[in-house]
């Protein structure tokens, strides 16, 4: 009789266990393969509101012919190149710095570093259109420590827009990978850094050959999700410069959101371009991938 009970009860266990898996399932389905089988079926098709047209390829090679996608692929690829170096570089300066054992007011630099990730996205954007336009805080200060003798028009100037789009990102974003940085630095035994300091190492020895060579899983983590928001940028080229002047803070999902709620509408053609991101980000991962085991 109690094996008999024990086999029931083992039983139920298993359809309540199975009742869960099943549950997840389904919402996964629905939330998440559904979404993803359906804009590939939007990507071969015209479809405008209501109305759809099976236009099979023709949306990609539209894409290929598309000389504004393009032209906003390469200012992401831009920015990729120049803001991800400079956010992995400051944000592991900044956490060897903050690791310091003796260093006073650890606390307040982690808070202040990492503020900036939680401020509000708009009013962040707001404050920076407010200090970089031409009569700004930061025009004022150039012109009167003489870095230059005229103002500059920062967010109408294709060079100095990119720049400034850079700017906030840099700012926003580096605290956010230099925690990760510190953590991994946490977890670094003192024996290594101490072996090689009795070995004759210098500062720059021991970040270089003994840091780094143990932060590398996380500096490799951090540089793919860089990449990977930068691929995506969206929020401070539209609330900063709109993507302009003349597209040159344009990126590629802005152009996406523009022709799906701006141009005409056409959710195919925005499916299309939402794929070619999801390619591109999946290459760029591999390759970042490959490098690092390789090395």
């Amino acid at each position: 009789m109690q094996i008999r009970s024990k086999d029931k009860r083992g039983r139920r266990q298993n359809q309540d266990v199975w009742k869960f898996i099943i549950f997840s399932v389904v919402l996964s389905s629905v939330f998440l393969l559904y979404p993803i089988l359906y804009s590939i079926y939007l990507s071969l098709h015209n479809m405008q509101g209501l109305q759809s047209v099976f236009v099979g390829f023709g949306n990609y090679l539209r894409m290929f012919q598309d000389d504004i996608f393009w032209k906003a692929l390469m200012n992401n690829f831009t920015f990729l190149i120049f803001q991800v170096p400079i956010m992995v570089v400051l944000g592991l300066l900044m956490a060897f710095l903050l690791n310091t054992p003796n260093l006073k007011g650890r606390t307040f630099f982690k808070l202040a570093l990492f503020l900036p990730c939680v401020t509000s996205l708009v009013s962040y954007a707001v404050l920076f259109k407010m200090m970089f336009q031409m009569g700004g805080i930061v025009n004022d200060t150039l012109m009167a420590i003489g870095i230059v003798q005229n103002p500059i028009d920062w967010l109408n100037s294709p060079f100095w827009a990119k720049v400034t789009v850079i700017i906030a990102l840099c700012w926003r974003w580096t605290g956010y990978n230099m925690i990760f940085y510190l953590a991994g630095l946490q977890n670094i035994s003192d024996d290594t850094l101490e072996a090689a300091e009795i070995d004759g190492a210098n500062g720059f020895q021991k970040f270089f050959k003994v840091v780094i060579p143990q932060l590398k899983p996380v500096i490799v983590f951090t540089t793919i999700t860089s990449t990977i928001g930068t691929i995506q940028l969206f929020d401070e080229v539209v609330n900063l410069t709109g993507g302009g002047p003349s597209n040159e803070t344009l990126t590629a999902a802005q152009l996406i959101y523009n022709h799906s709620f701006i141009y005409t509408s056409n959710f195919g053609y925005s499916a299309t371009l939402s794929w070619a991101l999801v390619i591109i980000i999946a290459i760029l991962s591999i390759i970042q991938l490959k490098i690092s085991n390789r090395e």
